[in-house]
């Protein structure tokens, strides 16, 4: 997967850059509150560009998510309303 698409992926469902580690990623519930859930992405040098399916699962797996999860996470089939159900489901949040 391409780094920089997981990274706008994550921030368009409520991830947030930790203003400390700009490739570290925090979420927020769509009330606005910080929860536990967090993953980072790769630092790398800028020529990697794409993240390999080690890191990705690593990312899902921090974000309580299956690979496919997480893949429908950064690609949209999975909303942001449905993963924080099931981050409630699973109470994480």
């Amino acid at each position: 997967m391409d780094k920089r698409s997981v990274e706008k992926g994550l921030q368009k469902k409520g991830f947030v850059k930790d203003g400390g580690d700009h490739h570290y990623f925090v979420y927020f519930s769509m009330e606005g509150k910080k929860t536990p859930v967090k993953t980072k992405t790769s630092h790398g040098s800028s020529k990697y560009k794409t993240l390999g399916a080690p890191l990705i699962a690593q990312m899902a797996r921090q974000c309580k998510l299956t690979k496919q999860e997480f893949t429908d996470l950064i690609e949209c089939p999975l909303s942001q309303k449905k993963y924080e159900e099931q981050l409630l489901d699973q109470e994480i949040i």
